[in-house]
């Protein structure tokens, strides 16, 4: 298996250079609104004492450029784990260089190295430009399923 040495594993010194990505990511995704992730928060979720989010990170002429935060999930039918990517981001003027790709695929070989059989993730149906990279490496979308979520007063009026 051949890896990018331009794809690495995060560090805690990358927590304030993802968060930046993250708030970018979501001014892209026309939701900046929405985005309220800290350093600290990151912090645990990536490095605390019992990590459940992972991420890996692109480097581009020494500084970071792009990142894949992701984490575990559990498909019953299959049996097994698979990893699903919250997030995908490459600074825009570092776009076409192959670190979406790149990361991508060091996502591909943590699935093909631990025996999880799905990769999967979310993308915005007006994100012409990232679907048609998504399906450009085989990826398909599940046109059956439609995505719910639970926030804010709805989710605390069900769990009170």
């Amino acid at each position: 298996m051949q890896t990018d040495e331009r794809i690495r594993r995060a560090r805690p010194e990358d927590i304030p250079a993802i968060v930046e990505l993250v708030y970018a990511l979501a001014e892209y995704e026309r939701a900046p609104d929405e985005c309220h992730l800290t350093a600290p928060q990151l912090q645990t979720a990536l490095f605390g004492p019992n990590p459940a989010v992972f991420c890996h990170v692109a480097e581009h002429d020494g500084e970071i450029a792009g990142c894949a935060i992701w984490f575990l999930n559990f498909s019953t039918w299959r049996g097994v784990h698979g990893i699903y990517l919250e997030d995908l981001f490459v600074r825009p003027e570092t776009r076409g260089t192959g670190l979406g790709k790149a990361l991508l695929t060091a996502l591909a070989q943590e699935c093909v190295t631990n025996n999880y059989e799905r990769l999967e993730w979310s993308v915005l149906n007006w994100n012409t430009p990232a679907i048609d990279f998504y399906k450009s490496l085989g990826a398909t979308p599940q046109e059956d399923w439609t995505v719910y979520r639970l926030t804010d007063a709805a989710l605390t009026k069900l769990g009170s």
